[in-house]
């Protein structure tokens, strides 16, 4: 009865409060002047969602992940699949581009090498085309390119205003684009009443973060045979735009983060929580069963960890603790948990509840994990780089010819990582038959080498590693 009417309550403010203050008629360049009398709502919210717990403290929104600096140069490469890179933005700008290309195969276009994206205002506004919505886009500043993530069949955009642009592929009306085409090469501006700070594009459905800590879903929402609820909205509909996860907003949670596997999402919100929907298939919901789930619920075994980060590949997912600890759960069949070569690794293989990692992560503190499709990489304090499944390490793999510089990020695509050291400089190792490690090359390599492409003078600042493509900002170096 009492969660009932905790419900109850926090759905009058949220259909009224967090948005209340942010209508139709607010542009995102003004929302700042009303985040505090929004906030001061959300409050009410939280408290009464904390009332079944006295103790508790209210969840507060999250601090924007976006920066105000804007990149000095964007770079690019891998291959374009019905258009996940922007080849009329691209231009020759680095080191190695003598000795690359860029060529066809078939329908797709391979980029060898970075090549970085001529950011010129002109060259933008003309990309993204014109804008029908109310947010001031003659500020110069407000149209520069902050933020760009790859996803595994698209590619979003998030000007420094935070509007947010997609472009690539559109089966299952992952780019919320409405009744749109299949695909496009043309970037569709994704309406959203809030500024985004961090898009996650699946190969079935997508999700958009704001900076309000309210998440959108759209896109592909299962069936009977692939597992359904992974939209989060409580059924398995799809849906050709973003739609609010209402429940996250009823229950008093912010979402800081959230990645979108093969039917499944990971979300972790503000107060260090891991939450799970969709297909519970090879366990990948990390809660020991295999049903499916169609709102999001608590991953308990992890419960009270404090989760600061979480990463997710095709059918697994990891949980990285304050204590850097790292959990693993899900699918097991190319060793993409880091359980050991003492288990058995088959098409069956899984892990149904959150699992740490050891063999060499175990004594270690962990700062930062990634995922690929089935595999993945973690960084220590002490700037190792770690690598495992893929059939290759079943367990975390020390990379030593990386031992001579601290690292201090990484990024998993398909097949490949990426992994920055604290001087900017780049790394990447993996299958190259897509271009992704941009090395000029489509050869595979097993040892990290350093991409050249970047110019010098920059250092890398961000990086995102799609399925086949692979963007980076860059700031000037000091």
């Amino acid at each position: 009865m009492i969660a009932t009417t905790v419900r109850s309550a926090t759905r009058v403010v949220s259909q009224y409060g967090r948005r209340a203050a942010l209508s139709s008629s607010t542009s995102i360049s003004d929302k700042s002047a009303v985040s505090s009398s929004c906030c001061s709502i959300s409050a009410i919210r939280c408290s009464s969602s904390a009332a079944l717990n006295n103790d508790a403290a209210s969840p507060s929104p999250p601090q924007s992940t976006q920066t105000s600096s804007i990149p000095h140069n964007v770079y690019m490469w891998g291959t374009s699949k019905q258009g996940t890179i922007p080849l009329s933005l691209l231009q020759e700008g680095g080191a190695s581009a003598s000795s690359g290309g860029m060529f066809s195969t078939g329908n797709e276009k391979i980029v060898d090498h970075p090549m970085s994206l001529n950011l010129d205002q002109g060259a933008l506004t003309s990309f993204l085309g014109d804008d029908d919505d109310d947010s001031n886009t003659n500020d110069d500043d407000a149209t520069k390119l902050q933020q760009i993530f790859c996803g595994a069949t698209g590619t979003a955009m998030v000007l420094n205003d935070g509007r947010c642009y997609v472009f690539g592929s559109n089966k299952n009306g992952e780019l919320g684009i409405g009744e749109g085409p299949k695909s496009t090469e043309t970037p569709v501006h994704v309406p959203l009443p809030d500024p985004v700070a961090k898009v996650s594009l699946g190969p079935n459905f997508s999700a958009f973060l704001t900076t309000m800590g309210d998440l959108y879903t759209c896109g592909y929402g299962g069936s009977a045979v692939n597992g359904m609820g992974c939209l989060g909205h409580g059924n398995m509909e799809s849906y050709q735009s973003p739609k609010l996860v209402d429940s996250l907003v009823e229950d008093g949670c912010y979402a800081s983060d959230v990645h979108c596997g093969e039917y499944s999402m990971t979300v972790l919100t503000t107060e260090g929580e891991v939450l799970t929907c969709g297909t519970g298939s090879f366990g990948r919901l990390g809660n020991l069963e295999t049903l499916d789930q169609l709102y999001l619920e608590p991953v308990e075994m992890i419960a009270g960890d404090d989760v600061v980060q979480i990463a997710s590949g095709f059918a697994f997912s990891l949980a990285l603790n304050k204590g850097g600890i790292v959990h693993a759960w899900g699918k097991n069949n190319e060793g993409q948990l880091g359980a050991g070569v003492g288990l058995a690794v088959d098409v069956y293989a899984m892990e149904s509840l959150p699992t740490p990692i050891e063999g060499l992560l175990e004594g270690r503190k962990v700062t930062r994990i990634a995922a690929g499709h089935s595999h993945a990489a973690a960084v220590t304090s002490t700037g190792e780089l770690f690598t495992w499944g893929m059939h290759m390490d079943h367990e975390p793999k020390l990379e030593n010819s990386l031992l001579h510089t601290k690292i201090v990020d990484v990024a998993c695509g398909q097949n490949y990582t990426l992994a920055l050291d604290q001087e900017g400089r780049l790394y990447s190792l993996g299958k190259g038959k897509t271009g992704v490690l941009g090395l000029a090359s489509t050869k595979m390599t097993t040892q990290p080498i350093l991409v050249e492409g970047i110019p010098a003078g920059e250092k890398v600042v961000t990086m995102s590693a799609g399925w086949t493509h692979v963007a980076c900002t860059t700031a000037l170096s000091e």
